[in-house]
């Protein structure tokens, strides 16, 4: 099966309701079973998302019933038509417990934050700000975040104090 015959079909969304479709979708073509390969939003487009589905009668019962969901377009969309939107992604981050990073994106952009936990699979991060008077953890994502220093035990050897006497 080559690119070209893959079925790819165009879900309409509420604009900035992307991601949330997303989820609901894949959760649903698990649930019953469906033949969904893949859902894909991609960048800078907004309203709309890509499910590459068996048929489309396996498209619309993923989309089925989802809240922001506007339907699936008649015809299936080519890959070639939407080839130059997508881009893989070998997506391994680098991340780890206690790491210092800067948030890069979002409302708290250029803060500086402690990573207290991690979770691969939604590909979140746990911070706590260094600069808060209470520490108050916050979710963001992986790539809303740049690791700066990594606290590791190792990264600092001890320091033993000298007494100044020779011990024999």
């Amino acid at each position: 099966m080559t690119r070209e015959d893959e079925t790819i079909f165009a879900l309409r969304t509420t604009a900035n309701r992307e991601d949330q479709v997303m989820d609901f979708v894949s959760s649903n073509a698990v649930k019953k079973k469906l033949e969904v390969h893949s859902v894909v939003r991609p960048h800078g487009m907004r309203g709309y998302i890509f499910i590459e589905a068996a048929t489309k009668a396996d498209a619309e019962q993923a989309a089925f019933n989802i809240p922001y969901a506007r339907g699936i377009l008649a015809s299936p969309v080519k890959y070639s038509e939407i080839e130059h939107m997508l881009e893989q992604v070998k997506h391994e981050m680098n991340i780890q417990k206690n790491d210092i990073v800067e948030i890069i994106s979002g409302p708290f952009k250029r803060e500086n934050a402690k990573v207290t936990r991690i979770d691969k699979t939604k590909e979140d991060v746990v911070v706590e700000l260094l600069e808060a008077a209470v520490p108050i953890p916050i979710t963001v994502k992986m790539d809303a975040v740049k690791v700066i220093r990594r606290e590791t035990e190792s990264s600092a050897p001890a320091k033993e104090e000298e007494s100044g006497e020779d011990v024999l």
